[in-house]
């Protein structure tokens, strides 16, 4: 796929030449040097199924004080249609609001939409812009600039990022696996267990059980603290985590969470995980590595776990996400995974799935 173009789909034409202005001129500043087609007319993405595929794509949206775009709404919608429309496509998002709300909740939104149609994101894909641009204090201060110059700079830095960035399969890879689930009931395990066999042996894996052990939570040291044990590949708590899970994450090409709902929300002890990975992450950003899910949901809510991963592991821990990086599932009862409609289907795609984005093609 040649990546010297980028489409850009701006849903604005319901939004007010105010809540345009400002992201107007950060397009402008990104887009500088870049062959890009700006798509503003949302009625036109159905008229032509094929053109978004395989496409590097920005997704600019501006939300005025009150969060709403109906543009915006018409873009969802025809993601959530359930056809792979952005299927081999490379994207990352600029949200710009008048309030200090809404920016992080409209882009895991969108991510996760678009991920189902087959979007792939690059680690970081998320440029915000807030009211009062306070978000871009630490940016500034590093770029030697003020908070607005930051933004654009940002802006500029994710559109090339959009274009450059080259997925590598492997002819072997590492996949790391996380859970804190008991064998004996657990659905999610019984899925990943019939992942597991399907995947090509040229996938090493690595499972390790987050309940195995003290996983402490992150308590918040101070970043210079944090840093310092971060460069020596450590945290101040240490424990499992310094010593089973550090490693393995350096070692993985991807690693799959294995995430039953609980209460709408992640296991405290994946929470966990993420929170302490980030003593790790001071110093090693995780660009080339990739992140899939497994997402059981007892009665519902799967997506809203996926957009928990998104927003921790894509947007601030740098995780590549592969196109339909999770696969979700609602069961309740212990073994009624495995009994679902068409489960052995869905289990097959998602093994393959995992195997095209870590493994070369071989030769036949």
């Amino acid at each position: 796929m040649e990546n010297d173009r980028l489409l850009v789909l701006y849903p604005q034409k319901r939004g007010s030449e105010k809540e345009r202005a400002r992201l107007d001129e950060v397009l402008e500043a990104a887009l500088d040097g870049i062959d890009a087609e700006i798509v503003e007319n949302m009625d036109l993405l159905e008229q032509d199924p094929e053109r978004y595929r395989g496409q590097r794509l920005l997704f600019a949206v501006p939300l005025g004080k009150n969060g709403i775009n109906r543009g915006y709404y018409e873009v969802l919608a025809w993601l959530r249609g359930g056809e792979q429309v952005l299927s081999g496509a490379v994207g990352g998002m600029i949200i710009d609001a008048e309030s200090e709300f809404y920016t992080k909740a409209t882009a895991r939104e969108l991510a996760v939409a678009a991920n189902r149609a087959g979007c792939a994101f690059v680690g970081r894909p998320l440029v915000e812009g807030t009211a009062s641009l306070d978000n871009y204090l630490i940016q500034a201060a590093n770029m030697n600039t003020d908070r607005f110059g930051a933004y654009k700079k940002s802006a500029q830095i994710l559109a090339h990022e959009i274009l450059e960035t080259e997925w590598e399969p492997k002819k072997e890879a590492h996949l790391l696996v996380l859970h804190a689930s008991n064998h004996r009931t657990s659905n999610t395990l019984a899925i990943w267990q019939k992942v597991k066999e399907q995947l090509d042996d040229r996938i090493k894996i690595q499972e390790v059980n987050l309940r195995n052990g003290t996983l402490v939570d992150c308590s918040g040291c101070p970043y210079q603290m944090c840093l310092h044990f971060g460069e020596q590949g450590k945290c101040f708590y240490g424990g499992a985590m310094v010593e089973a899970i550090y490693p393995a994450v350096k070692w993985a090409d991807a690693i799959l969470l294995l995430c039953p709902n609980y209460n709408d929300a992640l296991s405290a002890n994946m929470t966990a995980f993420i929170n302490r990975l980030t003593a790790l992450f001071r110093t090693t950003r995780f660009y080339d590595k990739a992140l899939f899910a497994i997402i059981v949901s007892g009665y519902s809510g799967s997506d809203l776990l996926a957009g928990q991963l998104v927003t921790a592991l894509n947007m601030n821990k740098t995780f590549y996400l592969p196109g339909n990086f999770c696969m979700m599932e609602t069961a309740n009862n212990a073994g009624a995974a495995m009994k679902l409609p068409g489960i052995e289907d869905r289990i097959r795609e998602f093994s393959e799935r995992v195997a095209d984005t870590l493994l070369e093609k071989t030769q036949k």
